[in-house]
């Protein structure tokens, strides 16, 4: 397994999941048109495609890796298009998901599974 296409597919589903997500956050909570809502179903939707193409064919072992990559993502989302900053636990907890990550997509597995 590509360890870039790997990280090249988490990229590209946590801007579509997360980005889903905040424009239909920015048009109910904030005010936004409608219309925002309808664009972030249809990224939220994209990010279920994007899901299917990772290499390794477990979806409960790519779902759970992700939940770390969608950690990150959120927190550094938040500080390029809302202002936020993190805090140091916020930093301590995204390392210790993206080690999780690491452990889950690539820990050496006996060819059993």
């Amino acid at each position: 397994m590509s360890v870039l296409l790997v990280v090249v597919l988490f990229a590209v589903a946590a801007l579509a999941e997360i980005g889903g997500a905040w424009l239909i956050w920015q048009s109910v909570r904030e005010g936004q048109p409608w219309w925002w809502a309808g664009l972030g179903v249809m990224a939220l939707g994209a990010y279920g495609f994007v899901a299917t193409l990772q290499p390794d064919a477990n979806f409960g072992r790519i779902l759970a890796a992700y939940g770390g990559v969608f950690v990150v993502g959120s927190l550094v989302w938040g500080m390029v298009l809302d202002g936020f900053r993190p805090d140091r636990w916020d930093v301590i907890g995204c390392a210790i998901c993206v080690a999780g990550v690491a452990v889950i997509m690539f820990g050496p597995r006996s060819g059993v599974e």
